[in-house]
């Protein structure tokens, strides 16, 4: 109040205040009896009893200030004594963190000096007060859950990097994350801490213990005789590893676990504010119990759930005088959270919904009328600071009760519009965690959640082998399998009840903000929201590595499941009153939000690159398509060097802007931090990008109108600029013309929408990655369990040493699985039920439909933010991955739409020219490529219109060179697994008896070959005279590239492995030669799926590059099969090494290949197709008869002489393998070996000696064949074929040759 006791005069409304009996009747004040008896009953002494009516002063508006001065201090002699009880104790009254000396390390402080995120290896802080006599309380709130030891040091403590609390004599600490405590050396104590969870530390110096308690719950004494006397006192303080992150509350705040007894915290409460606080709220209470009846004359008792002020000026003018003192007292935390938090809790303590609470709304309504705007202001803001620390650090109870009243407190308060609008405006985005709200924290001991009581029967699937993939053979459940089964699910079934109460609560917190009909006083709620919520997206998206900042990605996923919820609700809500706007089920992003810069989306990359280039290189195509003119101003200032110079601007703005002590060692930051402290966020920490927002008109366009746009930032925004009027679309500014003009839904709600697609990108995903771990664990200890079990059922009865320790194991993984299976069942219904499952699922459909939308717009679509494809294939991955052992795919509605509808995305944009980025394009592919691999998903590539179908084939037979080849490369493996030479298998022969890392990746998937799409393949190669030699020389080169570089790498391995003394190979270039091993053997069946579904690409030779490619081919498979047949050789002896990384290099790959594409030439064509393959591979002067002998294992005759004494060694033979290799195939080889043999004996005895004259000056293996024109040099065919395909020069003279002619050599010379 502005003359706070003056007398009568109160500055809000400026009541004049009189006890004349004749102004009673104008006034509506009560006669001076009644008064009397009202202000009596209102303001009791303390002990709650009124003095006889004799004896009592008559009380009126005029002495009432000073009667209740006198109650006000009636109790607050006790303040004096509060020094001498303080003995113990030495430093500051208000007990902070020593941020200027007592440190080590660097660590971010908060503003308020009471949280922390460590920011190196291990740093260490203590506390500005130290205690050396009695018994002392601090609490640590838990917000990471990571490395961590908490406790007690002297000032003599010296730490560094490496040794924190607990590691040097004179310090004590408890660390949750190892469940140990140290001192110097370290032991087993406590229990494992989770975020979330209040750690208590206490001293006692008179017995010479410390112990700890974990919510409330003692762990037992830690250490006891700890070092006392002259000199010792200690301090509360912490070490904290990187990124970890706790908040201090040494007695700022109530404790929440004071249970303790005889234990006080460092800082002392408020003593006699809180006395004066707790009789101002008995008054206000009394006034809110006791009416007064003016026709009766008399007092009586009200319904307090239901009291209205109702302008009665006695009342009204009691409650000033009571707000005059209660005012400034709730600018205080303490108090805040002690009086004003637990009255209104109690209020709602009676039960029913929030909305039959009115008295909170009126309480509220109270305070903005009788407190200063600066009171309302402080006192909301620690209010709402104060429940979500409470919210966040309640423990969960089985039926989620604490959490359930902290957030209808919350609604409560939420639903007073001005308080809404204010803490919207100032509080939940700018100084709270807000997000926090939204979060369900997951418990990390089930005993403690209750989740024994709530799942007394724990189940778990028993569907896995011993190399972990899915057994083949569903075992039928027994009957006490299926009652347990059944037993879960019915506790899971009562566990969701639970949650879904809270998350019922979260969502109605959103629609609240999201309320856009509150227009009193302003702006309406959702404005505000979408303001802050961009600035929100914008801090998570541009300060990946700012830890202060960052949302944790486990409150993103909560937040965006609520945010869904909510949106839904109002767009079909939106729906129902404009049927002709869209429902939810078709909600898309229409694609001129992207261009029109009326939604900022920072420096996020553009499909088609940076905005600024986009906005010069297609500003002709905005004008033309959406009438949207770019400012001339604005380009300009988007030249390379301006943008350079905006850049260097900006990071040293930033830099100015950003904290400068928060990196200096210890230093506080210059704003709360995000991790640390629980309520406190991100004041104004915004940094503006160069803004891209675009000014609407405000008159209605004409047809051939363009619009010339300004940047607007996001600040500025107004409802008009989000949702247009008058003609003048606000956010769907510039609709392109392939754009209908039928109603989407209101435009503020396509803006959270973006919002929602850019969180499920930021971290959304990455998080449900995750959370799948605890799913894997189950079955990693379920197969552990089983194995034991088996074990135990073979143990013989005569070892029963072993059969006990099998039993202890069985113990173990069964508590273990006992454990794990009721924290699955809180994941699953948090984070991977049905109805989140059918929340991403929309999400994915909306993207689809999105992208679908903006592909339509032609070049336009280039301005697309990337994360809408991202999103796209993120969110069906995790749909086919993580959601599918509780829920399964197949069972969304329009699913298999849905498949074919992404699948035609992923065929269309892979080879986009309207997309520049290389990560997107390379995701892209990798998405196809894992789409390919499984039956479902590869039935929805075939099912997309065939146009499309043959544009990708086309794309992807198109030259490996300038591209990334890989991906495309395995694309066409995929599509012909399961059809060539011995390629049905899904993992190496050799592998099976190892367990894979993950069996559900795409690779170790069984063969699901396409026939229509090698169809499209082969017509395509047919058809395309230019497509086929372009697409072929080009795998010919990578072949040669990949298998020259593989045989590198294992020369050096080898030599690496034959030195004496002890060394390493590198394992990142066994990596690099285990997939060097990889792209040879697929290039090699993608060489056999060409020969088989064309050959006459190879065979015909009427084309003019078939007998290139046809000798190019053979030198190939020639050197292959050389370099991996010898006896003896380098392969041989690098596979036999069986070294960790190259487990994949083995004969039997690379070579069944070969045999497949030689065989396909050499027996599977017609007579003189297989003549003319014949000549071509006699021909190569590398072809050895003994490669092909080796197939079937016959050694060569020396080297069997020299094998005879060593018989266990095994020769590789095809024959071995008759599970991969069928009977048919290997008639072949055999049938193709005896061509060959009788073929090279008739060409030996054919074969002329050759003199030196006659051979190739160039490679001295074949015969002089050709002659060049004009220059008329000579030389054998396939070294001028090879040498035209780069270069046109002759070998000799380097004229430039016009054509090549046969030479024959003259029979008289």
């Amino acid at each position: 109040m502005t003359s706070r006791g003056a007398g009568t005069t109160f500055s809000r409304k400026n009541y004049r205040l009189s006890t004349e009996p004749e102004k009673s009747k104008v006034t509506g004040i009560v006669n001076s009896r009644l008064l009397n008896d009202y202000l009596h009953r209102v303001f009791t002494n303390a002990d709650g009893n009124q003095p006889a009516a004799a004896y009592r002063k008559h009380l009126t508006f005029q002495n009432l200030q000073e009667h209740l001065d006198r109650l006000l201090a009636e109790e607050n002699g006790s303040e004096d004594s509060r020094d001498q009880v303080a003995e113990g104790r030495l430093g500051p009254s208000t007990v902070v963190l020593d941020h200027t000396s007592g440190f080590e390390g660097l660590l971010l402080v908060d503003d308020d000096l009471l949280g922390v995120i460590g920011h190196s290896n291990f740093g260490s802080i203590r506390a500005t007060t130290c205690v050396y006599k009695g018994k002392w309380i601090y609490e640590v709130l838990i917000s990471s859950q990571g490395l961590m030891q908490i406790g007690w040091c002297t000032l003599n403590c010296r730490f560094n990097q490496e040794e924190g609390v607990g590691d040097t004599p004179d310090s004590y600490a408890y660390d949750g994350n190892r469940v140990r405590k140290w001192n110097v050396t370290t032991t087993n104590y406590g229990k494992s801490w989770a975020a979330g969870d209040i750690v208590s530390c206490l001293i006692d110096l008179d017995e010479g213990t410390i112990a700890f308690c974990l919510n409330g719950i003692s762990l037992g004494t830690a250490f006891d005789n700890i070092t006392r006397g002259a000199g010792m006192a200690y301090f509360p303080a912490i070490s904290l590893s990187f990124k970890e992150s706790v908040a201090f509350n040494f007695g700022s705040r109530p404790l929440r676990y004071p249970l303790v007894e005889g234990y006080r915290p460092l800082q002392d409460p408020p003593v006699a504010d809180l006395v004066k606080a707790r009789k101002l709220l008995g008054y206000l209470k009394n006034v809110i119990h006791i009416g007064i009846d003016v026709t009766e004359g008399k007092l009586v008792e009200k319904d307090t759930s239901m009291w209205q002020l109702q302008g009665e000026p006695t009342v009204l003018i009691t409650l000033a005088h009571i707000f005059n003192y209660f005012s400034p007292l709730m600018c205080k935390v303490y108090l805040v959270e002690d009086v004003l938090m637990t009255f209104l809790l109690s209020i709602l303590e009676r039960g029913g919904a929030v909305e039959a609470h009115p008295l909170i709304q009126q309480l509220l309504d109270l305070m903005w009328l009788l407190m200063e705007e600066y009171e309302v202001h402080e006192c909301l803001k620690q209010l709402l600071m104060s429940l979500l620390r409470a919210y966040r650090f309640s423990p969960i109870i089985p039926d989620l009760g604490l959490q359930i009243h902290y957030l209808r407190l919350t609604i409560a308060v939420l639903k007073h519009e001005k308080s809404r609008k204010y803490l919207l405006s100032n509080v939940l985005f700018d100084v709270l965690r807000s997000v926090v709200f939204f979060y369900i924290k997951s418990p990390l001991r089930v005993e403690e959640a209750g989740l024994q009581e709530l799942i007394p029967t724990t189940w778990w699937p028993n569907r896995f082998t011993k190399e972990g993939k899915e057994s083949k053979e569903v075992k039928e459940e027994n009957a006490e399998e299926r009652l347990r089964r059944r037993a879960y699910e019915r506790g899971c079934q009562r566990l969701k009840k639970r949650i879904e109460v809270v998350e019922g609560l979260q969502v109605q917190i959103l629609k609240l903000l999201l309320n856009n009909k509150d227009r009193g006083g302003g702006e309406a709620s959702r404005y505000i929201f979408l303001n802050k919520f961009r600035k929100f997206l914008q801090e998570n998206a541009s300060n990946r590595g700012n830890l202060t900042v960052l949302c944790p990605p486990e409150y993103m996923v909560c937040f965006l499941h609520r945010l869904i919820a909510a949106l839904r609700f109002f767009w079909d809500g939106h729906k129902a009153k404009t049927p002709a706007a869209l429902s939810s089920e078709e909600a898309y992003v229409p694609p001129q939000l992207f261009y029109n810069g009326k939604v900022d989306y920072f420096d996020l990359q553009r499909l088609g690159g940076l905005l600024s280039h986009l906005k010069k290189t297609l500003k002709d195509d905005l004008a033309a398509k959406a009438n949207v003119l770019i400012d001339p101003a604005e380009l300009q200032a988007v030249t390379m060097d301006d943008l350079d110079e905006d850049e260097e601007s900006a990071t040293s703005a930033a830099q100015s802007q950003r904290p400068s002590a928060a990196l200096a060692i210890g230093g506080a930051l210059a704003r709360p931090g995000w991790l640390s402290s629980p309520t406190l966020g991100r004041a104004n920490r915004f940094l503006s990008t160069a803004a891209v927002s675009l000014m609407n008109p405000r008159r209605p366009l004409g047809t051939l109108e363009k619009i010339k746009v300004r940047t607007l930032s996001v600040e500025q925004r107004t409802e008009e600029d989000i949702e247009g009027s008058h003609g003048n679309e606000g956010l769907l500014l510039g609709r392109p013309p392939e754009e209908l003009e039928q109603p989407i839904t209101e435009n503020s709600l396509l803006e959270v929408l973006d919002g929602i697609v850019m969180m499920y990108n930021l971290s959304v995903h990455q998080q449900l990655g995750k959370m799948v771990g605890v799913s894997d664990d189950v079955n990693e200890y379920a197969m552990a369990l089983k194995d034991t079990e088996e074990k135990i059922s073979r143990c013989p009865k005569r070892r029963r040493d072993i059969h006990e320790e099998l039993l202890k194991s069985q113990k173990v993984f069964s508590e273990k699985l006992n454990h794990l299976s009721r924290r699955l069942a809180w994941i699953n219904v948090t984070i991977y039920s049905k109805e989140k499952m059918q929340d991403v699922y929309w999400l994915l459909r909306v993207c689809i439909r999105t992208i679908e939308h903006g592909d339509r717009t032609g070049s336009l679509f280039a301005f697309m933010p990337e994360f809408y494809l991202s999103v796209a294939m993120n969110s069906y991955s995790a749909l086919k991955n993580y959601f599918s052992p509780v829920n399964s795919m197949e069972e969304l509605p329009g699913y298999e739409e849905t498949l074919m509808r992404l699948a035609a995305i992923l065929a269309k944009h892979f080879a986009d020219s309207r997309i520049v980025g290389t990560d997107i394009r390379d995701s892209l592919m990798q998405a196809l490529a894992s789409y390919v691999c499984y039956p479902h998903s590869l039935r929805a590539v075939e099912r997309i219109p065939e146009d499309q179908r043959i544009s990708m084939m086309k794309n992807l037979l198109a030259p490996y060179e300038q591209r990334p080849w890989a991906q495309t490369n395995w694309i066409l493996v995929r599509l012909w697994r399961g059809c060539g030479f011995g390629y049905r298998y899904t993992r190496l022969p050799h592998l099976l008896k190892t367990k894979p890392e993950d069996a559900s990746l795409p690779s170790l998937q069984k063969p699901c070959p396409s026939t229509l799409l090698q169809r499209h393949m082969a017509d395509l190669l047919r058809s395309d005279r230019d497509l086929a030699p372009s697409f072929l020389n080009s795998v010919l080169n990578q072949l040669n590239w990949a298998f020259s570089e593989f045989i590198g790498m294992i020369q050096e391995i080898q030599q690496a492995a034959e030195r004496l003394e002890r060394n390493f190979v590198d394992s990142r270039q066994l990596k690099v030669c285990a997939t060097c091993f990889d792209l040879s053997v697929s290039l090699l069946r993608v060489l056999e799926m060409t020969v088989t579904l064309a050959p006459e690409i190879f065979l015909d030779w009427n084309r003019p590059s078939s007998e290139l490619l046809l000798r190019r081919l053979a030198q190939l498979l020639n050197q292959v099969l050389n370099r991996v047949t010898a006896e003896r050789n380098l392969f041989d002896r690098v596979v036999n090494l069986r070294l960790p990384g190259l487990e994949s290099v083995d004969h039997y790959p690379i070579l069944v290949a070969v045999t497949g594409i030689l065989v396909r030439l050499l027996v599977d064509t017609d007579v003189q197709g297989a003549e003319r393959a014949t000549a071509v591979l006699l021909a190569d002067p590398c072809f050895q008869l003994r490669s092909i002998q080796y197939l079937l294992g016959h050694a060569e005759p020396s080297a069997l002489a020299a094998a005879t004494p060593a018989t266990d060694k095994r020769h590789f033979s095809l024959h071995t393998y008759t599970e991969y290799i069928s009977a048919e195939e290997l008639a072949k080889v055999d049938k193709m070996l005896n061509h060959l043999s009788e073929e090279s004996k008739q060409a030996a005895a054919t074969t002329l000696p050759t003199s030196e004259e006659d051979l190739c000056p160039i490679c001295y293996a074949h015969p002089i064949s050709a002659i060049f024109r004009p220059c008329s040099h000579k030389s054998c065919k396939a070294c001028i074929n090879q040498h035209l395909m780069n270069n046109k020069d002759c070998f000799f003279c380097k004229a430039t040759i016009t054509g090549v002619d046969d030479f024959t050599k003259p029979a008289s010379s």
